[in-house]
């Protein structure tokens, strides 16, 4: 009650407290504690030097804000690789007197044992460990009170946030208590994708450059013939992302010495992402009611959503759902060096009964019935479903299944009783391997199910009959940005990876990868054994629909050929509705039904026109449509049944940038589209992000936009950070959502 009385910063103020008073209470006891120390004669540590910035370039961490903070600048370094240290002492630095030992301090309670605390003595000029062990040299440019030393991080080292101690005494005197030193500095060690060594190496300059570094990209959304890209700031290098990113892999309890393991680490920011479980990042929505928090089309980059998560004192942020999750994942990834892609699966199968199926029923008028013939049955088929693809060797797992790895933290379906998917080898997805760990089954079914359709049968022994199974319906294509390409105005930097999941449909590869799965399910073994002997000679095609523009009417049509030499009697039914991209059916569109006659080897076509004004008000977000069509053959008793989705194509925003983009340089941005409704849009609202350019920034727009009349807004900005730099904004009103563009600038530095 307070924190919603008070603001929904107050916990986060209220947690700054306990953190700032138990750290100064913490300090005051160490202070005491070593001037209550008997006198030792030996040097003492003054303060270190980080050289924060020059091991950043060599580690290739110089892009991360925490770098560059004014008032408190913080190490980023990466495991595998030297970094320098400079120690200053009260007195002249000896080394044949001085004895120093460097103890790396990780987690609650640093164990050596345990692979959370690093200790190093300082006595060498040569590196004289294993490449799994902490290590130093003692640099040439030590000198007078200065220790300059290189330290080596083990290549295995957990990653996140760890905290040095000094311990300063005297080599003749062995058994004399040592003078401690305890730094505050936050060290932030992350993952080495540019390390042999390390188990998320990737090879490729090119794709590391993307999967890694890249701050800005795209997610796909849409319908598999025609899928946009969605442009997203990932903001990786953001001051507030990896604080965060180490906080979720505490609320999601991967414990201190698993997290040099990337397999455990990309599992738990699988749960830390959603609030399923310890108050993670995002809370889930998909019924389209967003009143108490911000619709899910809104956001345009993680960053916004990190910083009201923090600010709100770490409570959810409202609302999320796939791919907002998918690219929070990339860029906590990608802030801790794993390589991380966000894919987009096409016609994505959610099996919830393990059958490898995904089972429709239908009645006699054609029309679907929710949760089937028991209630119990909820398959559901979504137009599209994003996750996430990281990068890894598996030494869990037999040789071979390393590189892609599948996680998902969009709260589906629990494993090891939480709302964690993966990481789930694409090598066992390919081969069927569905016993592998983790969570292959569901994986597998996502991108293979076969679809059946199962009609009202009274002569059936259960009342129902299999009017058809589709092989080739599911996982029609797997979309991520490619690497080392940028498209602003359309989408030509979009990459099929679907044959990473699956081999091409319809070879013997495909099919025994299919049969390898269900050997290992005993359900599914049951469904696929169903036989069917039904005579069918009449063949049908739902045309399909490739484009349909906002305020068009279209067509939906079945081509039907009878192969037989008798007349065929067919009735038909054809019905439109509107849906969530989750497949969970809006409203009822239109429906059409009606009997015709084929002749022998003759051909006939059914078709059903929607004009713009039957269906335009009973969309929602994603403007996502699906066609059912059934024919039935009177004769023979055969039924056809297909299914087809696609999204209503809604304008681009057009965005101009005028004044030179340049560092602490004031520039002025325009965005403009046409609206294309025959009604004003209300409530009209900017998002914009830009790494490097701006902080994320939320604009509501207090004019209406008139009936075909052009939008134009214009507003001010300073670039940040030179470099290469994208600009995303998204423009969303109560009647037209999701209007979306991306302009690329080069920032160059202040004169």
């Amino acid at each position: 009650m307070a924190s919603n009385r008070l603001g929904s910063d107050y916990n986060t103020w209220i947690n700054s407290l306990r953190s700032d008073f138990s750290r100064d209470l913490r300090r005051r006891d160490r202070v005491e504690a070593e001037a209550e120390k008997p006198p030792t004669g030996a040097n003492k540590v003054e303060r270190v030097h980080w050289y924060i910035k020059d091991n950043a370039r060599n580690h290739k961490t110089i892009k991360y804000d925490l770098v560059h903070d004014k008032e408190k600048p913080r190490p980023v370094l990466r495991r595998g690789q030297l970094f320098y240290l400079a120690i200053r002492f009260q007195e002249n630095f000896d080394q044949a007197k001085d004895r120093v030992v460097l103890n790396f301090r990780f987690g609650h309670k640093p164990s050596v044992s345990k692979g959370t605390l690093g200790v190093v003595m300082v006595k060498n000029d040569k590196l004289t460990r294993t490449k799994d062990e902490w290590d130093c040299r003692i640099d040439p440019g030590t000198r007078g009170k200065d220790l300059v030393v290189q330290v080596y991080i083990p290549i295995g080292a957990c990653v996140g946030i760890y905290h040095l101690e000094v311990l300063s005494g005297l080599h003749n005197s062995p058994n004399t208590g040592m003078n401690t030193y305890l730094d505050e500095t936050d060290c932030y060690i992350l993952f080495n994708p540019w390390s042999r060594d390390d188990t998320v190496f990737l090879e490729d300059e090119q794709k590391r450059e993307e999967y890694v570094m890249n701050d800005r990209g795209k997610v796909w959304v849409g319908a598999y013939r025609k899928a946009r890209g969605r442009p997203w700031a990932f903001g990786q290098f953001d001051d507030v992302v990896l604080p965060v990113a180490v906080y979720l892999l505490e609320i999601s309890k991967v414990a201190d010495p698993e997290r040099g393991n990337p397999v455990k680490v990309v599992r738990g920011i699988s749960a830390g992402v959603n609030s399923s479980d310890e108050n993670g990042v995002l809370e889930g929505r998909w019924d389209g009611e967003y009143s108490d928090g911000v619709p899910p089309y809104r956001w345009s980059g993680s960053v916004r959503i990190l910083e009201q998560y923090v600010k709100s004192g770490y409570q959810p942020v409202k609302y999320g759902q796939c791919w907002v999750f998918s690219a929070l994942v990339t860029t906590v990834c990608r802030a801790l060096g794993i390589p991380c892609r966000s894919v987009t699966n096409f016609v994505s199968a959610h099996d919830t009964n393990s059958s490898l199926t995904i089972d429709k029923f239908f009645d006699k008028q054609g029309e679907e019935i929710e949760g089937g013939p028991d209630g119990e049955n909820w398959d559901s088929i979504w137009n599209f479903h994003v996750w996430n693809d990281v990068w890894m060797a598996r030494n869990d797992l037999p040789a071979g299944y390393g590189g892609w790895q599948a996680i998902d933290a969009t709260p589906q379906e629990e494993s090891d009783h939480k709302m964690q998917c993966g990481p789930t080898s694409l090598v066992a997805i390919r081969r069927g391997d569905i016993g592998l760990n983790y969570d292959a089954p569901f994986v597998f079914a996502e991108v293979n199910a076969d679809v059946m359709h199962w009609g009202e049968d009274p002569q059936s022994e259960w009342g129902w009959s299999r009017m058809k199974m589709n092989k080739y319906h599911v996982g029609r294509s797997i979309m991520t940005k490619t690497s080392g390409k940028e498209d602003d105005i359309g989408d030509d930097d979009g990459e099929d990876v679907v044959n990473d999941y699956k081999n091409e449909e319809g070879t013997m590869a495909e099919r025994l990868a299919i049969h390898n799965a269900i050997r290992g399910s005993r359900r599914a073994m049951q469904y696929y054994n169903f036989k069917s002997d039904v005579k069918e000679d009449v063949t049908f095609d739902l045309i399909d629909i490739d484009k349909i523009i906002m305020g068009q009417p279209f067509q939906v049509k079945v081509v039907a050929r009878n192969e037989s030499n008798e007349t065929r009697k067919v009735r038909a039914f054809l019905n439109a509705r509107s849906l969530y991209y989750t497949g969970v059916s809006v409203a009822h569109i239109k429906k059409a039904e009606g009997n015709f006659i084929i002749e022998p080897k003759g051909t006939q076509e059914v078709a059903m026109t929607v004009q713009f004004k039957e269906y335009w008000e009973k969309l929602v977000e994603h403007c996502m449509m699906k066609i059912y069509a059934i024919c039935r053959v009177e004769e023979t008793q055969q039924t056809w049944t297909d299914e087809d989705d696609f999204t209503v194509e809604k304008p681009r925003l057009n965005i101009q940038v005028t004044g030179e983009p340049r560092v602490r340089n004031m520039c002025e941005v325009t965005m403009s589209f046409t609206n294309p409704l025959d009604v004003p849009l209300t409530n009209c609202h900017i998002s914009m992000d830009g790494p490097g350019l701006m902080r994320p920034r939320s604009i509501d727009i207090t004019d209406n936009v008139a009936p075909n009349q052009e939008f134009v807004y214009s507003t001010r900005f300073m670039p940040r950070i030179h470099g290469e730099r994208k600009l995303i904004i998204a423009f969303n009103s109560k009647e037209l959502f999701d209007i979306t563009g991306s302009k690329t600038l080069v920032v160059v530095k202040a004169e």
